[in-house]
C-alpha cells in the first residue's frame, strides 16, 4: 500500500490538503509570534519617540507584509513549497543551493532558540541546562513531525495565550509609566534614525518571511494565503513589537519574559517565552526539513527527526559560536525570495501555469538567478539605505537584466547558426 505524503514535500498540496482562513490565520500568527521581534521592540521603544515608533512599525510592517504577501500568493496559487518554487527560477540543482542555505540557517536558529528558552528555565527553577535543552528540543520536534495539523493545534492554543499574557504585562507596564500619556512622553527625542529603525523592523523577520510559501501553500485559495499572511504580519508583528516596546520603556529590559519576571509574573514569563519560541521553532524545523527533502528526496518526517536531533544536541555549541555565521547566512536569504518573486510575477509567469509541476522539466542551474543573489547580498551590506531592502531591490533588478541579456544572446546565437550554415553552403 502506497504511503501518502501528507506534508507534500515534493509535490503540490492536493485539494484535500487545503485549509480555510481560520486554520491559516492560526498557523501564520504562530509563525510571526517571535521572541526576536519583542527584543527588537524593546530596543526601538527605548530609542524612539512614540510618534517615530508608530511610523517605523507601520511602514516596516507594510514592507514586510507586501514581500510576504507576494510569496504567499505564489504558494497559495501553485501549492508548492519555497524549495519547489525555486526550481523555476534557480533550476533543478540550483534549487538545492536555495534549500541548503535555508535549511542550514533554520537548523542553526532552531538550536539557538532552544537555548534561549532553556537558559531562563534553568535559572529560574535551578535545573541543569542540558536536560532542559533536550526536553525543549524534543517537544518542538514532536509538533513539527506531525505536520501542519499539529502546527495548527499548537498555534490555536499558543496565540491567544501569548496575546492575553502580553496584554496583561503591558497593562502593568503602562500603569508604571503613567498610562498612554506617560508612554508618549517617555522618550522625548529619538536616539535612532528612522532608517535604522526601519532596518530593524523589516530585518527582524524578512528572512523567516521568505519561507512563507512553505505554509501558505496549504491555503484553500490564493486570497486566503494572502489575507492570512498580511493579517498575521500586521497583527502578530505589531503586537510583538508593542509588547517589547512597552515593557522596555517601563523597565529598561527589552525581553518581555524578563519584564514579566520583574513584575512578579514568573510562571507567566516562562510560559509566554516558551510558547513564543515553540510556535516559531516548530515552523523553523518544519521548513528546514522541507529544504533537505528537496535535496535528498527523503521524507520530511525523517528530516525533522534528523535536524531536530542534531540541532538540539549541538544547541549550546550553536548558541556560543555560530550566531555570527547564521546572521551572515540570513542576510542572503531575502535575495532568494526576491528572485522568485521577479521570476513569477514579471519574467516567467506562463511557465508556472502551462504544465503540471510533475510534467515540468527544469534547467540544471539557472546562472542569472545565482548571480542576482550574489549581487543582492553585496547590496545588502551597503551602509546607505535599508540593508534588506537594498538586497531585495538589487537582486530583483539584476535578475531581470541578466535574464534579458541571456535571452538576447540566445536569440543572436539562433540567428547566427543558420547564417553560418548558409555561408558554408554557398562556399
Amino acid at each position: 500500500m502506497k504511503t501518502v505524503d501528507t506534508d507534500y514535500s515534493l509535490t503540490p498540496v492536493a485539494k484535500e490538503g487545503r485549509r480555510g482562513i481560520i486554520s491559516m490565520m492560526a498557523i501564520m500568527l504562530g509563525f510571526t509570534f517571535y521572541t526576536g521581534t519583542m527584543l527588537t521592540g524593546g530596543r526601538l521603544g527605548t530609542s524612539l519617540t512614540f510618534q517615530d515608533l508608530v511610523v517605523a512599525l507601520l511602514i516596516g510592517d507594510l514592507i514586510l507584509g507586501a514581500y510576504t504577501a507576494l510569496l504567499a500568493y505564489m504558494g497559495g496559487k501553485t501549492g508548492l513549497s519555497t524549495h519547489l518554487l525555486a526550481r523555476y527560477s534557480f533550476g533543478q540543482k540550483g534549487s538545492y543551493l536555495v534549500s541548503g542555505i535555508l535549511g542550514l540557517t533554520q537548523v542553526g536558529w532552531f538550536g539557538v532558540s532552544v537555548v534561549m528558552l532553556a537558559l531562563p528555565i534553568s535559572k529560574v527553577f535551578g535545573i541543569p541546562v542540558t536536560p532542559v535543552i533536550l526536553a525543549c528540543g524534543a517537544m518542538m520536534v514532536v509538533t513539527a513531525y506531525f505536520g501542519v495539523k499539529s502546527l495548527t493545534i499548537l498555534s490555536v492554543i499558543a496565540v491567544p495565550a501569548i496575546a492575553i499574557l502580553g496584554c496583561y504585562s503591558s497593562s502593568i507596564s503602562l500603569d508604571a509609566i503613567g498610562g498612554w500619556a506617560g508612554m508618549m512622553d517617555a522618550t522625548t527625542a529619538s536616539t535612532m534614525s528612522l532608517t535604522m529603525a526601519l532596518s530593524l523592523v523589516v530585518g527582524s523577520f524578512i528572512s523567516g518571511g521568505t519561507l512563507t510559501p512553505d505554509f501558505a501553500r496549504f491555503s484553500r485559495t490564493p486570497g486566503i494565503a494572502v489575507s492570512s499572511t498580511v493579517a498575521a504580519f500586521f497583527i502578530g508583528n505589531i503586537l510583538m513589537f508593542a509588547f517589547g516596546a512597552i515593557g522596555g520603556l517601563a523597565t529598561g529590559m527589552p525581553d518581555i519574559s524578563d519584564v514579566m519576571i520583574s513584575q512578579g509574573l514568573v510562571l507567566s514569563g516562562i510560559i509566554i517565552l516558551g510558547l513564543n519560541i515553540w510556535t516559531t521553532n516548530d515552523n523553523t524545523i518544519y521548513a528546514a526539513s522541507l529544504a533537505f527533502s528537496n535535496i535528498t528526496k527523503m521524507p520530511k518526517k525523517t528530516w525533522v527527526l534528523i535536524n531536530g536531533a542534531v540541532s538540539t544536541i549541538f544547541a549550546m555549541v550553536l548558541y556560543n559560536h555560530f550566531i555570527a555565521l547564521l546572521s551572515f547566512l540570513s542576510s542572503i536569504i531575502p535575495p532568494l525570495g526576491a528572485v522568485m518573486i521577479m521570476d513569477y510575477f514579471v519574467l516567467n509567469r506562463k511557465a508556472y501555469e502551462e504544465k503540471a509541476f510533475a510534467e515540468k522539466t527544469f534547467d540544471a542551474v539557472h546562472i542569472p538567478a545565482i548571480a542576482a543573489v550574489v549581487i543582492g547580498g553585496v547590496a545588502g551590506h551597503i551602509p546607505a539605505g535599508i540593508g534588506c531592502i537594498n538586497a531585495v531591490a538589487a537582486s530583483m533588478v539584476s535578475y531581470g537584466v541578466l535574464v534579458e541579456v541571456k535571452n538576447l544572446l540566445a536569440r543572436r546565437s539562433e540567428t547566427a547558426v543558420p547564417a553560418v550554415a548558409a555561408r558554408r553552403r554557398g562556399a
